[in-house]
């Protein structure tokens, strides 16, 4: 059994957190926001994430996982301390490093003996030189450490499952002795462990986020020519997924990527490029590929009801992917905007994403299920693609709405059965 200190508790670090009690070490969260603390320890878990809440509640219990404020309690009773603070991205790009640094200073002044840092959060590569820099500068005590970096390859709606069946796990290390550490850590997970020195492994992260970010405007771009040539995009991308040098994997065509990290991580990878000395450019074809998707896709809309002023327009899906309510860079909001811009009245659902919505969105109607956005709705559009809209009773959406108009922006369904089930069908690609 490891002793371990989360700082951070955020998807990353609370998932790492809970499911490293989940395998019998004891673990402690730090998290600054004392109301969120406070809701962790009723329970309550402040993200949605399927099985999340059953593995907190369940070590709580247990007392093997712990929830704190005090960054001095967690470094003072671990030997592990794994910094998984949010990096935001700046207005140039360039990630937010500021709580990485406050957090990097706290420990060094509270380390009372040896201790493994570890970089849990996205990081430009060299942070960990910076990190290292900052826990010599404040350990007054003079007390030995050692610095890595183990990035997290978790998606979201799915991060239990990927932590506990990981493809890989990489650690950055510049010790045999924090290598020994991470390796009996994550042992019990049974699963390929990638050693790198630290800078590599701080690139992996981004270079990955960055290549499936690539596959994603990829297949994009190939709708495009699909629509333009009359085939079908989804044909197209099965048969290069069988590929084995290609892979299906995020091969797929829609209104283009979103989340809190493709967004970020392509653009500070760019930054990161440029630093070095680098243009990146094949990178800044894929932000450009992924904002044009969304206009495209708004276009589609209007094209389909001809005068977009006026109409009621539903929309089923707001979260960026299912299983999740996170609606950081969503492309629903980019498409919301745009429509009310245009002068239509809008109507949303989302199966977990209302509350969070509710913050974000202004001058909306919100359902509380599918069917009361299609009440009297000129068309519907689906962003996002939840298994509860892809099995939607169609004769019913049918017959309640204006018109009997589906755009469908993430090619949930076969036009050649919405056709047949009387609708005015637009997908992406086909």
């Amino acid at each position: 059994m490891k002793k371990v200190c989360i700082i951070g508790t955020g998807y990353v670090g609370l998932v790492t957190g809970a499911c490293l009690a989940e395998m019998k070490d004891r673990v402690i969260c730090v998290d600054s926001d004392a109301e969120k603390v406070k809701m962790l320890k009723r329970g309550k878990v402040p993200i949605y994430e399927p099985g999340l809440d059953e593995i907190i509640i369940r070590n709580f219990k247990a007392g093997r996982l712990s929830f704190t404020t005090s960054i001095a309690e967690g470094v003072k009773s671990s030997e592990i301390i794994f910094i998984a603070v949010s990096t935001p991205p700046k207005q140039d790009g360039t990630a937010d490093l500021s709580s990485v640094a406050i957090v990097a200073r706290a420990v060094a002044e509270n380390m009372d003996g040896y201790r493994l840092i570890v970089d849990k959060s996205t990081v430009p590569v060299k942070t960990g030189e910076k990190v290292a820099e900052t826990i010599k500068r404040y350990n007054k005590k003079n007390v030995d450490f050692d610095i890595a970096s183990n990035p997290e390859f978790l998606r979201e709606g799915s991060a239990v499952d990927d932590t506990m069946h990981p493809d890989r796990i990489v650690i950055g290390v510049s010790s045999k002795r924090a290598a020994k550490i991470l390796r009996e850590l994550y042992a019990p997970l049974k699963a390929p462990i990638i050693e790198t020195d630290i800078k590599s492994a701080e690139i992996i992260k981004h270079a990955s986020n960055s290549f499936l970010a690539l596959k994603i405007s990829f297949a994009n771009a190939l709708a495009q020519m699909c629509e333009l040539a009359g085939a079908n995009i989804m044909e197209v991308i099965a048969g290069m997924g069988l590929d084995k040098r290609i892979g299906r994997a995020f091969l797929n065509a829609g209104i283009g990527y979103g989340g809190s990290c493709f967004p970020k991580d392509v653009a500070a990878f760019i930054k990161i490029a440029e630093e070095l000395g680098y243009d990146f450019e094949l990178l800044r074809i894929v932000e450009k590929i992924n904002r044009e998707q969304r206009v495209r896709f708004v276009k589609k809309i209007e094209e389909t009801l001809w005068i977009v002023k006026d109409k009621t327009i539903g929309i089923l899906g707001l979260a960026f992917k299912p299983n999740t309510d996170d609606m950081r860079s969503a492309p629903s909001l980019d498409i919301i905007a745009q429509l009310q811009h245009e002068g239509a009245a809008v109507k949303v659902y989302d199966p977990q994403a209302m509350a969070v919505a509710r913050k974000l969105l202004k001058g909306v109607r919100f359902c509380k299920n599918p069917y009361e956005v299609a009440q009297g709705s000129d068309a519907l559009v689906v962003v996002t693609e939840w298994d509860e809209f892809k099995n939607l009773n169609l004769a019913r959406v049918r017959k309640i709405m204006n018109h009997p108009i589906i755009i469908d922006g993430r090619n949930i369904f076969d036009p050649a059965t919405m056709e047949e089930k009387g609708f005015i069908y637009k997908s992406v690609g086909r």
